[in-house]
């Protein structure tokens, strides 16, 4: 047991769950029958069971180590490296409701059906590494956690393993039936995650007023990089000269709501549910969930400010959150280790699974069946896709091994989901667009991307914008002598944003009756009990309800929103402004 670092309860109750889950996961699967089954769930699944599919897919233990991490170097104010979603959550109400009435597998096939074939191979190419990357920060976060939970008897690299080959065992043979399924059991025990150390964390820092003042201390001692004073480091939005500012907050929320609908995993999530009213609510609910678990997560980090002060090393940095499980709960009770450890990594495969089965589709779906011609059975299409789904981890797990922080993991993850949801925007709302237009805007976004980064080959530097350029900017575009991530962020948005505007006016004007069939069919709801057959398609005898454009011109697909659409939009805003309001005053509390 001390060779593992974990007492005979902790793994009694670890060992407890890695068997219940996966029984639990074996046992859904025997309800896959075919590909519908295995990548979009069959689409039955109401509120409750779409909201933890969203909680979980969204919600990983990774997240609490970069959060940790940020806030550790930055004070409150790093929050937004998990609320950059916050305030693209009201969105969350109008999209999700289009991307169930796609009635589509995967993602790509939207892009297919608007942009054409060569834009969809695009997408599957840019998604599953988009997806790959994922995974692979989210082993890299829960191996750092587990390591540090164990003292540093486990490993990263055996940690890693573990995870892995758990999630994969039940995620292939179940698909995404398993993967919602098994997320409502480990979405309880996320939110366990969340908050089994705060009070005993508080507690060890003399409550909020000894936070309050460990803060100050800690900070005129050994200071933070990413603020100028001990008060910033209570502030939501950082003073002008700290590196979290109201416009840096402002750039990465338009990103993240860029980049949204460019996540492999919308479509399969939103398109799981049984209909568009069911992908709205799971949707915004789970998410709002995620909101609210990162405010513990935040207050964890400036405990861990307090209790491990004046870490440097960005592997120390990274392992803060699970010193504080290491350190705390043993002095508890027996097995609460084991808890935290099963609740952790429920977090992290409830959304591994799901994004292993996203990448699976891309590739089952939209590559090797239509090379194939449909000829196969449908039992041969779920097979490909437990390959592909295994073959998609192991990428994961080489970029897990590779990066060098969960931070850098995270932000690549930003960045790429942004680099297609340029043109998935286009494509929604302005008539225009074409394919022309998808990879000039996509390619050009990308092309920005990695001219502004930092770019390694086998541990080879081979190409450094910061070394090279960073100092002929000006200092305003600059955080600590290198190009700061919200400036980038403006960059290459820009240049995809030019890109497709350019590509679509210079290309060919898109077919008018093949637009009109694609924007009725995402104005039409989706009825309950709906037989779908093919993505973008109609059931017999349904016709789209009547278009009513808010701008009357021909190139602009804008449709005036619903009572419920307006009613939606704004209570999740007002619910977006009250989670910063709760934030606020926590973080006054003992000052």
């Amino acid at each position: 047991m001390e060779r593992i670092g974990l007492a005979p309860a902790d793994l009694c109750t670890l060992v407890a769950y890695f068997v219940g889950i996966t029984i639990l996961g074996l046992w859904i699967s025997r309800t896959v029958r075919n590909t519908t089954d295995f990548f979009v769930g069959g689409r039955r699944f109401g509120k409750l069971f779409s909201t933890f599919l969203n909680f979980g897919a969204g919600t990983h233990s990774d997240q609490a180590v970069s959060l940790t991490a940020k806030v550790y170097t930055t004070g409150l104010s790093g929050i937004w490296y998990q609320w950059l979603y916050l305030f693209a959550t009201p969105f969350y109400w109008l999209i999700y409701a289009m991307l169930r009435r796609c009635r589509a597998i995967s993602s790509a096939d939207y892009f297919e059906v608007r942009f054409g074939r060569s834009v969809a191979m695009l997408f599957v190419i840019i998604g599953m590494l988009n997806l790959m990357v994922t995974i692979g920060t989210m082993l890299k976060g829960s191996g750092a956690l587990i390591t540090a939970t164990t003292g540093g008897k486990l490993s990263e690299e055996m940690v890693i393993a573990l995870v892995t080959v758990v999630f994969v065992v039940y995620g292939m043979a179940g698909g995404l039936v398993a993967a919602v399924v098994t997320d409502f059991v480990q979405g309880m025990l996320t939110i366990v995650f969340s908050f089994l150390l705060l009070p005993f964390a508080l507690r060890e820092v003399g409550g909020f007023s000894g936070l309050q003042e460990g803060v100050r201390r800690v900070f005129a001692e050994h200071g933070a990089p990413g603020v100028s004073s001990a008060e910033a480091m209570w502030s939501i939005v950082a003073p002008p000269d700290s590196e979290i500012t109201l416009f840096y907050v402002a750039v990465l929320t338009f990103n993240a709501l860029v980049g949204v609908v460019g996540q492999p995993s919308g479509i399969p999530t939103s398109n799981a549910s049984r209909t568009d009213r069911d992908a709205q609510i799971g949707a915004v609910t789970g998410t709002i969930m995620k909101r609210i678990c990162s405010i513990s997560w935040c207050l964890l980090a400036m405990c861990a400010f307090v209790i491990f002060p004046g870490m440097t090393a960005k592997e120390d940095i990274d392992r803060a959150f699970g010193m504080l499980a290491h350190k705390l709960l043993p002095q508890v009770a027996p097995g609460l280790i084991g808890v935290f450890t099963a609740s952790l990594l429920a977090s992290i495969m409830a959304a591994c699974d799901a994004f292993m089965i996203s990448c699976s589709g891309l590739f089952t779906h939209n590559l090797y069946r239509p090379l194939t011609g449909g000829r196969k059975s449908e039992r041969h299409y779920v097979n490909v896709g437990r390959a592909a789904a295994g073959a998609c981890v192991l990428g994961g797990v080489a970029f897990a091994y590779e990066f060098e922080s969960v931070l850098r993991g995270l932000e690549l993850f930003w960045k790429i989901s942004a680099l297609m949801g340029i043109a998935f925007w286009a494509g929604l709302f302005w008539r225009r667009a074409n394919a022309a237009g998808a990879w000039a805007g996509t390619l050009g976004a990308f092309a920005v991307l990695l001219a502004t980064s930092d770019i390694q080959l086998g541990g080879r530097l081979i190409w450094s914008f910061n070394a090279r350029l960073a100092d002929d900017l000006p200092a305003f575009m600059l955080w600590k002598g290198q190009l700061a991530l919200h400036w980038q962020m403006l960059a290459y948005l820009a240049a995809g944003c030019a890109g497709v505007v350019i590509g679509s006016l210079l290309g060919r004007r898109p077919d008018a009756a093949r637009l009109d069939r694609f924007y009725g069919v995402l104005r039409t709801p989706v009825s309950p009990g709906e037989v779908i057959t093919a993505p973008f398609t109609l059931p017999a005898g349904v016709a789209p309800p009547p278009s009513r454009k808010l701008i009357d011109h021909r190139d602009w697909e804008i449709q005036v929103p619903s009572r419920r659409s307006v009613i939606g939009f704004l209570v999740t805003l007002l619910s977006s402004f009250l989670l910063v309001g709760v934030l606020y005053v926590i973080a006054r509390i003992g000052a």
